[in-house]
């Protein structure tokens, strides 16, 4: 399989024998709508760097996998479904990140506001603490008093 990568475009008769598969095997995946390989101005099909990988997975699937071609079209399509998902997700993310950081450089210099008053109040634990009454509930004290008899 072909590792080198340029910027050209490769002509079927190149491609076929990199790959060592026949040209009609390429027309082939074309007519089926696997690849979609560019047309040169005299009507000849030449292959990018992305037809090729897109090849190569067709050529792992069908040789290595036994997969046959609507299989294969099954596969491409929901690896392009992901690859788009996966895009959506990383925007999301990226925009939800934006928004939390904008919310929080907004409210650190801001008091925090609120429809209903935020009161402090103090609990039984900071009470005992600080050496103030007791303020365990009822039912406990009347259990110990209990205990005590």
């Amino acid at each position: 399989m072909a590792k080198a990568r340029s910027k050209a475009a490769y002509m079927i008769s190149a491609v076929a024998e990199q790959y060592q598969i026949h040209p009609q095997t390429l027309r082939l995946y074309e007519r089926e709508g696997l690849l979609a390989p560019s047309r040169s101005e005299g009507n000849t099909r030449l292959y990018t760097d992305d037809d090729l990988e897109r090849l190569e997975v067709i050529l792992k699937l069908t040789r290595d996998l036994g997969v046959n071609l609507a299989g294969v079209e099954i596969i491409l399509n929901m690896r392009e479904k992901m690859a788009a998902m996966q895009g959506q997700i990383e925007e999301f993310v990226a925009t939800l990140n934006q928004e939390l950081a904008t919310r929080a450089r907004t409210s650190a210099g801001e008091p925090k506001r609120s429809l209903i008053p935020v009161i402090q109040m103090n609990t039984p634990l900071a009470s005992r603490e600080s050496g103030g009454p007791s303020k365990e509930p009822k039912n406990q004290r009347t259990k110990e008093r209990k205990s005590e008899r």
